[in-house]
């Protein structure tokens, strides 16, 4: 069973900076697509930014110019670059990394907030 292990969250004034790493268990496995989702209080889940060895690189729109995601394939390891933070980027980001439509896996969270 692949794990995955992010760390980097924490408080931070608006305006700061906060780097995350995600990094997987299992070093046999290569992922199609690894990126970061996120989830405020009383929302839903949302996508942060991923890479995709097919698609690209996408983020969401509210970061684009703010975060900057990285990925060293060799080591299975992900990493979101925060700059600019703002209270609204609060929330529990979460790593995730999928194979295969069949096979994705989800880290724990990491909290991050921003206060103003």
């Amino acid at each position: 069973q692949v794990q995955l292990v992010e760390s980097g969250g924490g408080l931070v004034q608006a305006g700061g900076s906060l780097r995350l790493s995600c990094i997987a268990s299992e070093n046999r496995f290569r992922f199609n697509t690894m990126g970061w989702y996120r989830q405020a209080p009383g929302k839903q889940r949302e996508l942060v930014a991923v890479m995709s060895r097919v698609d690209g690189t996408n983020y969401a729109d509210s970061v684009k110019g703010r975060f900057t995601i990285s990925r060293d394939n060799a080591q299975n390891t992900v990493h979101l670059q925060m700059n600019s933070l703002k209270p609204e980027d609060t929330a529990v980001y979460y790593c995730n990394a999928a194979r295969s439509p069949l096979h994705v896996y989800w880290g724990q969270g990491t909290q991050v907030t921003v206060s103003s």
